[in-house]
C-alpha cells in the first residue's frame, strides 16, 4: 500500500475568486459564509496568485478609504508564504506544517494550480487513525 499523499487529506475545491473581482465581491464572500477564513484569488487557468483575508479588507480596502467595487483583488492579494504539492506524502506534509507552525496552506499541482488546501488539523487526525490503539502491535507485524 503506498503512502498517504497530501491530495488524499486536502480540502478540495476552496473558496476561490478571479484576480479581476472586487474587494467588494470578496466582501460578500466572507458575508456569506463565516466559515471562510481566506480567499484565494486565482489567475490564467486556476494558477494561485494570493490570499485575502477579512484583515486584508480592512487593512487595504477600509482603513485606506478605498472604493471596494474599484479594488481588484490582484491589486490587494497577498502571495501565500507556503504551498504544498498535492503529490507530497502526508507525513512529510505534517512535519512541514508543524516546523512553520502553520495551520492551513493552499496545494498546488503543475504550474502552480490550486486544487485544495490542507489543514494541519485535519491531517492530525488522519494520521492519528491510522496508528494502533497504544499496546497493541501493528497490523503488518502480526504473526499468524
Amino acid at each position: 500500500m503506498s503512502p498517504e499523499t497530501v491530495r488524499d487529506a486536502m480540502v478540495p475545491e476552496p473558496t476561490t475568486l478571479a484576480a479581476g473581482a472586487s474587494a467588494q465581491d470578496a466582501g460578500r464572500c466572507f458575508a456569506a459564509n463565516d466559515d471562510v477564513r481566506a480567499i484565494f484569488v486565482t489567475e490564467d487557468g486556476g494558477r494561485l496568485l494570493g490570499v485575502v483575508t477579512r484583515k486584508t479588507l480592512v487593512r487595504e480596502v477600509v482603513a485606506a478609504g478605498r472604493e471596494p467595487t474599484g479594488v481588484a483583488l490582484r491589486e490587494i492579494a497577498e502571495p501565500p508564504y507556503f504551498t504544498l504539492d498535492a503529490g507530497l506524502e502526508l507525513e512529510t506534509a505534517f512535519h512541514f506544517l508543524e516546523e512553520h507552525d502553520l495551520e492551513r496552506v493552499p496545494v498546488v499541482e503543475e504550474e502552480g494550480r490550486l486544487v485544495g488546501v490542507l489543514s494541519r488539523a485535519v491531517v492530525q487526525r488522519r494520521l492519528a487513525e491510522d496508528e494502533p490503539p497504544e499496546g497493541e502491535p501493528e497490523a503488518d507485524s502480526l504473526v499468524l
